[in-house]
């Protein structure tokens, strides 16, 4: 009978993986649009990240010590309704067309997400035996990644494919004709983000009334000092941080690069490219006849996203089998080679060397929040609460990725995302010897 509640609890917490994979990816989307919108620099662009997951640093704690207060269960529904909240956010930040309204909305977005990791990643990890961990959280973020396989096409689809016009050409607008271009780009983000929010609120609603199992006790006195100390959840906490910054930084400026390789008409002159930009846009009914480059290069980043959705599947048997220290070791390192590959070449190979870095990142999170949490037992909803800290990565290695890439360019700033997935290598090696 416990059994049977720990699969149902599995299969609905497994959900939420998938519908914030989805959230935090389109928001990527919105990036190049929003740099278009506003003029942004690739470093002001950045800072898109820095709200969203700088909310990772500010209240991961935080929701950990309200997790041990209020249980799994309602820490799941707080963080639903945050994250509604703050999707609705998005209806007047595009209708008043200013900047610091879509800090707010993605701050408060942002909020509830770290709320749901910081209750759902140690609950799945302990649903079962401690062996089995990183498998299941491995099974369970690879749904997360099929949110973010989805994401980027719609998003670049439905966000990216109008072109928006400069402030030279709006100037140029009559009164009338501004007013309306203003009301279309407003729709391009209000209407998802509505829909999302309706959806939102009715996950909440349906996590008021199922049942999930209680495992959490009261958390020990003392229990963040004790942390503190532990060196293999220090030592993981730095893995998150650096493993989030290299995947969310390539991730949100993989559109950029690609049009900075001017790859639009590597693929405009290439069949089979072309094919698979149009297979992908005929999945969503969508043509992209005489859609801007955005869209058409936006489509390939699904491969990215897609790639670790696949990983994941591959990645829950593979550390049922072997030890998960040794198979992220293995990725960390096939990550370093593909991001160096992309950083000497050019053209398609350039970019299916960076697409294909997805494969690889897919178990790095999971495994090494699995390997962090190990022997933790009552400690491990503060533990996730500084793990879950470290996902500010996400918001301070992005900026600087853009900063040397303003500098310097594309190429020379892969140099820092490398240094991530060596660390990470690093870590595994480590965890390896200690087990």
């Amino acid at each position: 009978m416990q059994q049977k509640s720990y699969k149902t609890a599995f299969v609905f917490l497994t959900s939420l993986f998938f519908l914030w994979g989805f959230i935090t990816v389109l928001v990527d989307s919105l990036i190049p649009r929003i740099r278009e919108l506003f003029t942004l620099t690739y470093f002001q662009a950045g800072l898109v990240q820095f709200a969203f997951f700088g909310a990772y640093f500010i209240l991961s704690i935080p929701a950990g010590f309200i997790l041990s207060k209020i249980g799994y269960k309602r820490g799941i529904v707080l963080g639903l309704l945050t994250m509604a909240f703050g999707c609705l956010l998005f209806y007047p930040a595009a209708a008043y067309r200013q900047f610091e309204i879509f800090m707010i909305a993605y701050f408060v977005l942002a909020g509830g997400i770290t709320i749901l990791q910081v209750a759902a990643n140690p609950y799945v990890a302990v649903l079962g035996s401690e062996e089995g961990a990183s498998s299941r959280l491995n099974l369970s973020q690879a749904f997360n990644s099929l949110g973010t396989a989805i994401a980027p096409a719609l998003g670049a689809l439905f966000i990216l494919s109008d072109k928006i016009k400069s402030q030279d050409e709006i100037n140029l607008l009559s009164n009338e004709a501004k007013e309306a271009y203003y009301a279309s780009e407003a729709a391009a983000v209000q209407s998802p983000f509505l829909g999302i929010t309706f959806f939102i609120a009715l996950l909440a609603l349906l996590f008021l009334f199922i049942k999930l199992p209680v495992i959490l006790k009261k958390a020990p006195k003392g229990g963040y000092a004790t942390l503190l100390k532990n060196k293999s959840l220090l030592m993981g906490a730095i893995a998150i941080f650096v493993y989030v910054g290299a995947e969310v930084a390539i991730g949100s400026y993989l559109v950029n690069y690609f049009l900075d390789m001017k790859l639009e008409e590597v693929v405009s002159q290439n069949t089979i490219m072309k094919n698979i930009a149009n297979g992908i846009a005929s999945v969503f009914n969508f043509d992209l006849e005489g859609k801007d480059a955005k869209a058409v290069l936006g489509v390939f980043v699904t491969f990215y996203w897609s790639g670790a959705m696949i990983g994941r599947f591959i990645g829950s048997y593979l550390t049922r089998i072997a030890k998960p220290a040794f198979i992220l070791s293995l990725f960390a390192a096939v990550a370093m080679i593909l991001v160096f590959a992309s950083s000497q070449t050019t053209g398609l190979l350039a970019m299916w060397s960076i697409l294909a870095v997805g494969l690889f990142n897919s178990i790095m999170f999971p495994t090494i929040f699995t390997l962090s949490l190990k022997g933790l037992n009552d400690l491990k909803p503060q533990a996730s609460g500084i793990l879950c800290t470290m996902i500010v990565g996400g918001a301070i290695i992005p900026p600087l990725y853009g900063y040397l890439t303003d500098s310097f360019g594309f190429k020379f700033a892969f140099v820092l995302i490398i240094l991530c997935y060596y660390y990470i290598f690093y870590y595994a090696r480590k965890s390896l010897k200690n087990q």
